[in-house]
């Protein structure tokens, strides 16, 4: 562990913007991070993310490290957390396919008994779609998206739009009410 040890003048220089200080600092401690990190059998991917997010957190902390010794135990512990967390947010986590796009009108099987049914069920359709398509981004994206996958999970939807996993409900709140006011009858045309 000798080798892994980091001092004060690595963490001034590090904390000055020296690119050579912050290479030694990753190439001594990358080998006990990624140790902690595979400990929890991860998809590589999701053991990449989580060694990020150790790095991440040093980062973050980096200019409050007041025992520069210790900075290799603490994000090995850092790292297995992070692993960690990545693992409990999997087990929760339920994917499904990507939505694929409708390739043309409903068939047979969807149509409606009713003609006139069928007509205005058909407007409203085609007002809800064109009020989504005329909505700026993210709602346009995140309302399609949840009329395509409605069984995908909050993480997956999140992902696919680019946006971190606690910004979708709120984000999806804001949209769902905008779209709900375009459509009220006051707003038509």
């Amino acid at each position: 562990m000798e080798d892994r040890v980091i001092d004060r003048h690595t963490i001034d220089a590090v904390l000055d913007g020296d690119q050579a200080a912050w290479d030694a600092m990753v190439k001594r401690l990358s080998p006990l991070v990624w140790s902690a990190v595979r400990s929890y059998g991860l998809s590589p991917a999701d053991a990449a993310d989580a060694a990020q997010g150790a790095w991440l957190r040093l980062v973050e902390h980096l200019p409050g490290i007041r025992d520069p010794e210790r900075i290799g135990s603490w994000l090995f512990t850092t790292a297995r957390r992070e692993a960690s967390l990545l693992c409990r947010r999997n087990r929760d986590e339920r994917l499904v396919p990507d939505p694929v796009e409708p390739d043309g009108p409903p068939g047979p099987e969807q149509a409606h008994a009713d003609p006139a049914l069928a007509v205005l069920t058909a407007d409203e359709g085609r007002r809800l779609w064109l009020t989504v398509e005329s909505m700026n981004e993210p709602c346009r994206s995140l309302l399609r998206l949840m009329a395509q996958a409605p069984d995908a999970g909050v993480r997956q939807l999140a992902g696919r739009l680019g946006m971190p996993a606690g910004s979708y409900g709120p984000t999806r709140g804001r949209c769902l009410d905008r779209l709900r006011a375009m459509l009220a009858p006051e707003a038509a045309p």
